[in-house]
């Protein structure tokens, strides 16, 4: 037996679907556009159908973008001739909201993981190796501390660093207001390893 109507069962579907949604917050959301008036849903459906036919990929960095170039690739004040690899637009945006870095990106689009079937192939790698034929001086590696994330940074490195371009990889450790006994040994060595003169 069915609890709801055919359209509130299949609009609780597809909105489970979406990543990060289980069940319930999808019915919470079924209901909540349900109540709102038809003038509101139907914006919020309009906005999404223009996101998808309107967003692509910068030409240069691989973000997302409502135009050819990115805001930050289109900003001649940034420093095209440092170049920060991370692997998903999120990490970038994180990035950007701190302020403090004035270069450009690269996004990967995933990490390499041979568990996972992803090689150096399934990722925006050649897309990098072709930015670098520039005035390029400096690769900042931002990959994840993951297993995946650390493979992506020494492949990367690997290739690179022959070309006379320099490459970096962004410190980790202990993270402000972490008890040192709870932190992982590896956390703990990288810590110790980047330490800086005070």
């Amino acid at each position: 037996m069915e609890l709801y109507s055919g359209y509130i069962t299949k609009l609780i579907e597809e909105l489970s679907a979406l990543p990060g949604i289980g069940e319930k917050s999808a019915s919470r959301l079924a209901f909540h556009l349900i109540h709102l008036p038809k003038a509101k849903v139907e914006r919020l459906a309009n906005t999404m159908i223009q996101a998808k036919e309107h967003v692509q990929y910068c030409k240069e960095c691989y973000t997302l973008t409502d135009s050819e170039i990115c805001p930050v690739c289109a900003n001649e004040k940034r420093d095209h001739s440092t170049i920060m690899v991370l692997e998903n637009i999120r990490d970038l945006a994180a990035y950007e909201k701190i302020g403090k870095y004035a270069g450009v990106y690269h996004v990967l689009h995933g990490a390499i993981s041979p568990m996972m079937g992803i090689g150096p192939s399934d990722i925006k790698l050649k897309e990098l190796l072709k930015r670098l034929q520039g005035e390029v001086k400096e690769v900042i590696i931002a990959t994840n501390s993951s297993l995946e994330g650390e493979t992506t940074a020494m492949y990367i490195s690997k290739i690179i660093k022959p070309m006379g371009v320099k490459v970096t990889r962004i410190a980790s450790g202990v993270p402000v207001g972490g008890d040192l006994e709870y932190i992982d040994e590896v956390t703990l060595l990288r810590a110790l390893e980047g330490r800086i003169e005070l």
